[in-house]
């Protein structure tokens, strides 16, 4: 036995150095068990405080988008560049290198299709099978004020409830259909609604005005959705607004895969994110590295 042979006299065990209780990066996590914040800092850089992911699940409900034809062909080669992956089971099944390092989010809700009622989803998703695809996160969509709202915030609690049982976190998606208001006003709302009901962290959009009041009302952090494809520099300092507004993150999906030079300007967001750089700045790496490709 170690400690029976070669017993040395004395031993160190640092009496006048008190234990430092580290508190964890992501505001209203410090709580959360550790493998729910284990997965968390996985997804979101602990020096930055912040994630870039990279969404690609828009098939699951629009089909063969322009740009996710052939995701092995546009998005394989992008993985390096994001932090987090959001995909569905299926395409990360059949398309995604098991070898890869990057945090997964798993589309977890789902049921109708862009040619019905899209607020009429359901848990599409078992967690035994979030487990045994190893993932950080499950997505699931909420529609506040929509048709089937109650529906979409009761499949969001119970995923919570079987994401706390197993320690994987929920991320609550605030789905916005045609008809809604896009403002401070409707945002604060369904991000508060949707930390309250236990979310550990949410994807909303970015508003012009007031979307500080979004981040300072939610206790928990958010990452804004890339939305419709923009110029890029417009898209650029659509996630340079959001960071110094408080959010944590961007989820870009066609703002990536449908811009000129997805890679450069996947690099480019992350200088943004990660780096503080301006948008301006973020803006000439895009056009260097585009134009070196």
């Amino acid at each position: 036995m170690a400690d029976l042979d070669d017993v040395k006299p004395s031993k160190e065990f640092y009496a006048d150095v008190p234990q430092e209780t580290e508190g964890f990066f992501l505001k209203g996590c410090n709580s959360l068990d550790w493998g729910m914040k284990n997965r968390l800092a996985r997804i979101f850089n602990p020096k930055s405080g912040n994630t870039v992911m990279l969404a690609f699940d828009h098939g699951y409900f629009m089909g063969a988008t322009t740009g996710l034809e052939r995701i092995d062909i546009t998005i394989n080669p992008l993985l390096e560049y994001a932090d987090t992956l959001m995909l569905t089971r299926g395409i990360l099944r059949s398309l995604i290198p098991a070898g890869t390092e990057k945090s997964i989010v798993l589309r977890a809700s789902g049921g109708p299709s862009i040619l019905s009622e899209l607020s009429n989803e359901g848990i599409a998703v078992d967690i035994e099978e979030s487990i045994r695809l190893n993932v950080c996160a499950m997505a699931v969509q909420v529609f506040i004020g929509g048709e089937y709202e109650k529906q979409s915030i009761m499949n969001m609690t119970k995923l919570v409830d079987l994401g706390n049982r197993y320690g994987i976190p929920t991320l609550a998606v605030t789905a916005v259909g045609k008809d809604m208001v896009r403002d401070a006003k409707y945002f604060r709302l369904a991000t508060r609604i949707c930390a309250e009901l236990g979310a550990h962290y949410l994807k909303t959009y970015y508003v012009d005005e007031g979307f500080e009041t979004v981040t300072s009302s939610c206790p928990v952090p958010i990452v804004i959705a890339g939305g419709k494809k923009r110029p890029e520099l417009a898209a650029l300092k659509m996630a340079s607004n959001a960071i110094q507004q408080g959010a944590n993150g961007v989820d870009m999906g066609r703002n990536i895969f449908q811009s000129d030079a997805p890679a450069a300007m996947l690099q480019a967001v992350r200088a943004v994110v990660h780096d503080g750089e301006t948008p301006e700045a973020a803006f000439e790496i895009y056009e260097t590295l585009k134009n070196e490709a």
